[in-house]
C-alpha cells in the first residue's frame, strides 16, 4: 500500500500472511502448536525458556538478584527460545504457555511441576517463593504491585505500539508514530514525577516493580531500545535517567541482561545459562 493511500477496512477482516513487517512470518491469528518439539530440561529445579528481550530480562534479572543475596535454590537453567523461528509454537512450549510468548518458567522443585507464564506472574511467583524483592507490609506491597501492574498495562503501548510503528513496521506513518510517541512520553512523565521524590519506584527499597519497569523504560532512556532517545527527548526525564543508571550499574542486573541474548556485542551475550560459571566463559 502506497503511503498516500487511504485504507478502508473490509467488512470482514482476512488474514494476510504477506502483510510485511519484521515479525510477519510468525504473527498469526490462531493459537496452538505448529510442530512437535519437547522442551529441554536441565539440572536445576527452575527451568526458564526465554529470550533476552525486555520481558525476558525481567525474569533473569530477578533470578540473578536472588542468587546475589544468597538464595541458592534460585539456581536456574535458561534455554533460549528463538521466536523469530517460531520456537514458541513447539508443542512443549505451548503446553507450558498456551499464549506462546516468552518467558515461561517451569518450577520442578516439588512433586508436580508448576508452570508460570507471563512476565509479571513469574516475578510475583519467584519473589513470593523466595520471600525477597516484594514487600510484606500491606501498604508497601500494594504500592509495589501497583507499579508492577502499571508496567504490564503500559508496555504494550511502548512495544507493540510505538516500537512497532517507529522501528519495525514496513512503512512509516505519521499518525500511529505520533499517537504512540505521545503516550510513551506521558508514561515517562508518570515515572519521572513519581521518581522525583523517591530513589526507587516505591521508595527506598528496590523491588520487582523496578526490575519490570527498568527492563523497558530503563532500556529506552539508556539507548538500548529502538534507538529513539533523541526522538523522544529522553534526557528531559532526569529522574527516570538517574533511576535507570543506578539500576543498570547493579552487577546482578548486568548479568541478567546478558542471559538468552544472541545479538549485539559478544561480551554482552550469554545465549544459554546453566551455571553461574557460564558468565566467565
Amino acid at each position: 500500500m502506497a503511503s498516500n493511500d487511504i485504507y478502508t477496512p473490509p467488512k470482514v477482516w482476512q488474514w494476510d500472511s504477506e502483510s510485511g513487517g519484521r515479525f510477519a512470518n510468525i504473527n498469526r491469528p490462531i493459537a496452538g502448536a505448529t510442530h512437535e518439539q519437547e522442551l529441554p530440561i536441565g539440572k536445576h529445579p527452575l527451568q526458564l525458556y526465554s529470550l533476552g528481550t525486555p520481558n525476558g530480562v525481567k525474569v533473569t534479572v530477578l533470578l540473578e538478584e536472588l542468587l546475589a543475596i544468597g538464595k541458592t535454590d534460585a539456581e536456574y537453567d535458561a534455554w533460549i527460545t528463538n521466536i523469530s523461528e517460531g520456537a514458541q509454537f513447539g508443542s512443549g512450549f505451548v503446553e507450558a504457555n498456551p499464549n506462546s510468548k516468552i518467558p515461561v518458567l517451569m518450577d520442578r522443585s516439588g512433586d508436580t511441576p508448576i508452570r508460570v507464564f507471563e512476565s509479571g506472574a513469574i516475578l510475583m511467583y519467584l519473589a513470593e517463593k523466595f520471600e525477597a524483592f516484594i514487600p510484606t507490609e500491606p501498604a508497601a506491597r500494594a504500592e509495589c504491585l501497583s507499579w508492577l501492574f502499571w508496567n504490564i498495562g503500559s508496555v504494550p503501548f511502548l512495544g507493540g505500539g510505538f516500537g512497532h510503528f517507529y522501528a519495525y513496521a514496513p512503512e512509516k506513518y505519521e499518525y500511529p508514530i505520533n499517537r504512540y510517541a505521545m503516550e510513551v512520553k506521558r508514561q515517562l512523565d508518570v515515572l519521572d514525577k513519581n521518581l522525583a521524590s523517591r530513589r526507587y519506584l516505591c521508595g527506598d527499597d528496590y523491588n520487582i516493580s523496578d526490575m519490570a519497569n527498568h527492563a523497558w523504560y530503563g532500556s529506552l532512556v539508556l539507548g538500548s531500545l529502538y534507538e529513539a532517545q533523541e526522538f523522544l527527548d529522553v534526557t528531559s526525564y532526569k529522574n527516570v535517567c538517574r533511576w535507570a543508571e543506578e539500576i543498570q550499574a547493579r552487577p546482578a542486573v548486568q548479568r541478567g541482561l546478558r542471559v538468552n541474548r544472541a545479538w549485539g556485542p559478544e561480551e554482552k551475550q550469554l545465549i544459554e545459562r546453566h551455571d553461574a560459571s557460564d558468565f566467565d566463559t
